[in-house]
C-alpha cells in the first residue's frame, strides 16, 4: 500500500473529498475575521449611534429620581419600577444586540459558508489527550496563533501611543469646557479612538483569511492512491466493471444465439463472418440483422442454423458489409435492400423447391453490394 503521509499528499481534493469535510464540519473559518467584524460594527454603531443610547439611558436614570411621595411609599411601586426600566433600557440596547448577532452570523458564512454539523460538536476523548495538545500547541498552527497574537498587541500597543499623542492635547483641555460638551467630546474622542483601534486589526485579519484558507487545502490534500481508492469506490473497480461487462457481454450473446434459429438466412463469408437475418413479408419493415459474429461466434452461429435449418448463403462481401453496417436487432441500411433481396428471393425459392420436390435453385452469385459498404 502507497505511504499517505503530508509529503505524498500533492493533489488537490476531489469534489467528494471537500462534500465529506462540509459535512462534518471542516471548513476554512478566521477567527481573526470574526472579532475585526464585530469590533468594527460595534464601533461603528456606537460612534453613530452611542449619543442617542446615550441620552435614552441617562433619561431612564433622571426618571427614576423624580418620583412623588405616594410612589415613594407604594409597596409595588419598586418592582413596577424596576420592570419598566429594564424594558425600557433593553428596548435601547436591542438594535445594538441585534447588530451583533447579525455579523456573528454573517461574518463565518461569508468566508466558508453556512454549515451545521453534529459530528463537529460530538464529544471526542482525543480532544482531551494532554499529550496531543501540547503536540498542538507546538506544532506550526500553534507557532501561527502565537505570531498573530504577538502581532496584535503590537498593532493595538503602537495605534494606541499614536491615538494617544493625537489626542492628549483635546482631553486635557475638557475641563474648560461645560460640563455636558466635555462628556458629549470625550464620549466622542472615546469612540473615534476605539475605531481606530479596531481598524488596525484588518491587518491581523489580511493575514489570517489566506492563510486559513491554504491550511484548510492543505489538510484536505490528497494523494494519488487516495485518489484513486476514492475513484474505486465511487465508480467501482475495474476488475469488478470487467466482470460486469463480461456477464453483459454473455447474456447479450446468449439472447442473439436464441434468435437464431428464428432467422430467415445466415449469410457467411463464408468461414470468418456470419450475419442472421429475418424478415417478415406480414409488416412493412426492412429485413433486420438478429446475430452477427466472427469466427468463432461465426462457426456457433451456423452450427445452431445448420441445427434448425435455417439456410447458408456465402456472399462474403455482403456478410462484410452487413457486419459493419447493422447493429443487432436493427434493421438493414437502405442501401443494401437490393443485395439482401437477392438472398431472400433465394431463400424462399429455395424453401418452395423443398415442400415440392422441385429442382433447388442456383445460389446467386456477383451480388452487387454499393461500394460506400464495402469492407475488405
Amino acid at each position: 500500500m502507497a505511504d499517505d503521509s503530508d509529503q505524498d499528499k500533492t493533489e488537490e481534493p476531489t469534489g467528494k473529498r471537500l462534500a465529506d469535510a462540509k459535512k462534518k464540519g471542516q471548513i476554512a473559518r478566521s477567527r481573526e475575521l470574526n472579532t475585526f467584524a464585530m469590533l468594527m460594527a460595534s464601533a461603528t454603531f456606537l460612534l453613530t449611534q452611542g449619543e442617542k443610547i446615550g441620552e435614552g439611558l441617562i433619561g431612564l436614570m433622571r426618571a427614576q429620581f423624580q418620583l412623588t411621595r405616594a410612589v415613594i411609599f407604594d409597596p409595588m411601586s419598586p418592582a413596577l419600577h424596576f420592570k419598566q426600566i429594564m424594558s425600557d433600557g433593553l428596548m435601547l440596547l436591542v438594535p445594538f444586540f441585534a447588530l451583533m448577532v447579525f455579523v456573528a452570523i454573517v461574518a463565518p458564512i461569508s468566508m466558508g459558508g453556512w454549515v451545521f454539523s453534529w459530528e463537529a460538536i460530538a464529544f471526542k476523548a482525543s480532544k482531551m489527550n494532554p499529550i496531543t495538545g501540547f503536540g498542538r500547541i507546538f506544532a506550526v498552527r500553534g507557532l501561527v496563533e502565537l505570531f498573530k497574537a504577538i502581532l496584535k498587541i503590537s498593532l493595538v500597543f503602537a495605534v494606541s501611543t499614536g491615538l494617544y499623542k493625537t489626542f492628549i492635547g483635546e482631553l486635557l483641555s475638557l475641563d474648560a469646557e461645560p460640563v455636558d460638551e466635555a462628556v458629549h467630546h470625550a464620549l466622542t474622542i472615546i469612540s473615534i479612538c476605539i475605531l481606530i483601534l479596531c481598524s488596525s486589526l484588518v491587518v491581523v485579519a489580511m493575514i489570517d483569511v489566506p492563510y486559513q484558507l491554504w491550511d484548510h487545502s492543505k489538510k484536505l490534500k490528497m494523494s494519488k492512491q487516495e485518489i484513486k481508492d476514492e475513484h474505486k469506490e465511487s465508480e467501482g473497480s475495474p476488475e469488478v466493471k470487467g466482470r460486469q461487462r463480461r456477464a453483459q457481454m454473455d447474456m447479450a450473446q446468449r439472447r442473439m444465439m436464441a434468435d437464431v434459429p428464428s432467422a430467415d438466412v445466415i449469410v457467411t463469408n463464408p468461414s470468418h463472418y456470419a450475419v442472421a437475418l429475418r424478415y417478415d413479408q406480414n409488416s412493412n419493415s426492412a429485413p433486420k440483422l438478429v446475430a452477427k459474429g466472427v469466427d468463432l461466434i461465426a462457426a456457433q452461429i451456423r452450427n445452431i442454423a445448420i441445427a434448425a435449418d435455417v439456410p447458408l448463403v456465402a456472399s462474403p462481401q455482403l456478410a462484410r458489409a452487413l457486419y459493419y453496417s447493422t447493429e443487432i436487432d436493427r434493421e438493414i441500411p437502405q442501401g443494401l435492400y437490393l443485395a439482401v433481396a437477392q438472398i431472400l428471393a433465394y431463400v424462399y425459392q429455395l424453401k418452395a423447391a423443398q415442400k415440392s420436390d422441385w429442382r433447388p435453385p442456383v445460389p446467386p452469385e456477383d451480388i452487387d453490394v454499393p461500394n460506400e459498404f464495402k469492407r475488405d
